[in-house]
């Protein structure tokens, strides 16, 4: 009689441990999400400061690939100068815009694999110009 009682307590324990585990997943890729979403604002306004800085809104690859450095996920940006079409000596600041970002789910949903990737929101920064090529709170800054 005794083992068909603990037979049964092993089965109810595996069905809590499953629900258990999923529940503890799924917090962690909530966080995880979380995360990115502080690394992606964080990396729109490192990205926006060193293209102001540097004035290197013409080279776009440069500053995504200074982004990158925080958050990998990043694949595309967009920058703009403010007001458009201006000059380097009438630019009062630049825009930058992380077009696209997905977030990945890593954990399962009852068996079926990972869910399908998130589009996150749209991530915009503006920078003032400050002065070209220095930084006022330090001796020099490295534009390459």
């Amino acid at each position: 009689m005794k083992s068909r009682v603990s037979g049964s307590t092993a089965v109810e324990f595996a069905l809590v441990l499953v629900i258990l585990w999923m529940f503890l997943f799924g917090i962690l890729d909530f966080t995880r999400m979380l995360f990115t979403w502080g690394a992606a604002n964080e990396a729109s306004r490192d990205g926006a400061r060193y293209a102001a800085i540097c004035d290197d809104t013409a080279n776009k690859a440069k500053v995504l690939l200074r982004m990158q450095r925080t958050l990998p996920q990043i694949q595309d940006i967009n920058l703009a100068w403010s007001p458009v079409g201006c000059t380097v000596s009438t630019c009062e600041g630049v825009n930058l815009t992380i077009t696209s970002l997905n977030y990945q789910w890593i954990s399962p949903l009852f068996g079926q694999g990972p869910l399908a990737a998130i589009a996150m929101p749209t991530f915009s920064t503006y920078s003032p110009r400050e002065v070209m090529r220095q930084d006022i709170t330090a001796a020099s800054i490295a534009c390459s």
